[in-house]
């Protein structure tokens, strides 16, 4: 069944409905599968789209760069240095420019407020691309990849083990409740998520059938995990905090002997990346001479593993990001 999201911003997967959110991840297959068998297409053809980036990215740019191409779209990129946005201008000023210039905007950056400022008065759809408190284009293509492994998500036990208080574990905790998951986070409990947003989830989990769980137990908490996830200990703008995350995490480690205790052989491994897990970067070589640790939210040995997806995981931003454009600005 279609659904007509035409003109929708999406700043967090609880703007939509499990229902919506299923067409999308049916959408992003059906693109997936056009684009394996070599077929460019044109439903973003004449389509202007402004990317805009406080913070840098891999996945994030990328995806929206190829998948715009690949439907004929044309994608903007609009760096920090490269636009007054809340310099000698206001974000509503922005919005209102770029929302005549462009058919929908993706922002990737800090603050929550500056993303909701675009939405309300771009008048285009605006995509959240990442900011402080959600990361629903990420959770898309989590959800696209659990479901190819499983062929299913309602009733999946996924766990979450880590800083329990970011932008990825509350967003995973949104989408795992919309969509009928188990869903554990893992964490000690001064990193435990905000309980607002625990209550809000908890009452989504009445209609969907979905359950949270919160513990500091990095032993029983995995248990009879189908899917575990981990994101950085240090986000973005908090690398003055390494050293006491180091200390707090280090039980929340996902090595072998987590996997392990999921006591499940067919648990699989998804990171959002960029992930710590050797020291062949300059960021992992700075890492361990001052803390001497070589790996931090995951070992490689579980990286490089046959558990891990994080590649297909990776791919897969690219899919449910073509999806969300092609159904709120695409030409259908």
């Amino acid at each position: 069944m279609a659904f007509n999201l035409k003109g929708r911003s999406l700043l967090t997967l609880l703007d939509y409905s499990k229902e919506e959110i299923n067409y999308l991840l049916t959408l992003s297959q059906n693109l997936k599968d056009k684009k394996r068998a070599g077929i460019r297409g044109d439903l973003l053809a004449g389509k202007n789209i402004a990317l805009i980036f406080e913070k840098p990215s891999t996945r994030t740019r990328c995806a929206f760069a190829v998948g715009a191409k690949d439907e004929g779209g044309y994608p903007e990129y609009l760096g920090k240095n490269d636009i007054q946005l809340g310099k000698k201008e206001t974000v509503a000023d922005t919005a209102r420019v770029l929302g005549r210039m462009f058919d929908g905007i993706q922002f990737r950056g800090f603050k929550h407020e500056t993303v909701e400022v675009l939405a309300d008065y771009a008048g285009v759809p605006v995509w959240n691309g990442l900011t402080d408190k959600y990361h629903p284009t990420q959770i898309l293509a989590d959800l696209m990849t659990i479901k190819e492994k499983f062929g299913y998500l309602e009733g999946i036990n996924l766990v979450y083990a880590g800083d329990g208080r970011n932008n990825m574990a509350n967003s995973l905790m949104i989408g795992a409740a919309v969509m009928g998951m188990n869903y554990t986070i893992v964490s000690p409990d001064e990193l435990w998520p905000c309980p607002d947003l625990i209550e809000r989830c908890e009452n989504i989990n009445f209609e969907s059938g979905g359950s949270i769980e919160i513990t500091d137990d990095p032993v029983d908490g995995v248990l009879g995990a189908d899917a575990l996830y981990t994101d950085v200990w240090v986000s973005m703008g908090e690398e003055d905090k390494f050293s006491e995350r180091i200390e707090h995490l280090k039980p929340y480690q996902i090595n072998a002997e987590m996997i392990e205790n999921t006591e499940n052989e067919d648990v699989i491994f998804l990171h959002c990346l960029p992930a710590y897990h050797n020291i062949e970067t300059d960021n992992g070589r700075k890492i361990h001479e001052e803390y001497g640790i070589e790996e931090m939210e995951v070992t490689d040995e579980v990286f490089e593993s046959e558990y891990s997806v994080v590649f297909d995981e990776a791919e897969n931003r690219m899919h449910t990001i073509k999806a969300v454009m092609v159904a709120t600005i695409g030409n259908q």
